[in-house]
């Protein structure tokens, strides 16, 4: 999850794309900046491809007032910032559109998977936070 030295060699260069991949704050501008690195650097590396699902799950995660995303081998499991969220009841509406998805007692909600791959890790969180935006 890195820009390659061998994509972008400029270490000041690189510096200043994760500054700004920083401040991207919606999908129109990620995509504005992937584009920007194909016209510049070419093809993107899976590396740069995983860094753009990264943060893009981090935009999301902070919408849905998630604090801590664990993926393993088992799952997911989404630990909410509480003291943020107004209303509970988007949540229980996961939860019970979702009936696999398990309030756990520490109030962490868990997605069981069988997740091998961490690709697959990835497009199971991107896709679980979408429900709950």
């Amino acid at each position: 999850v890195l820009i390659p030295e061998t994509y972008v060699k400029d270490l000041n260069l690189r510096l200043s794309l994760y500054r700004r991949l920083s401040e991207i704050e919606d999908d129109e501008q990620a995509e504005s900046f992937a584009a920007e690195l194909i016209d510049r650097f070419g093809p993107l590396p899976t590396e740069v491809q995983n860094l753009l699902k990264i943060m893009a799950i981090k935009r999301m995660a902070r919408a849905t007032k998630i604090a801590k995303i664990d993926a393993g081998p088992r799952g997911i499991v989404l630990s909410f910032r509480h003291e943020d969220i107004k209303d509970p009841a988007a949540i229980l509406g996961a939860l019970s559109n979702h009936p696999n998805w398990r309030l756990r007692p520490d109030q962490t909600v868990f997605v069981p998977s069988k997740l091998d791959a961490p690709g697959e890790r990835l497009s199971l969180v991107a896709q679980t936070l979408k429900y709950l935006l």
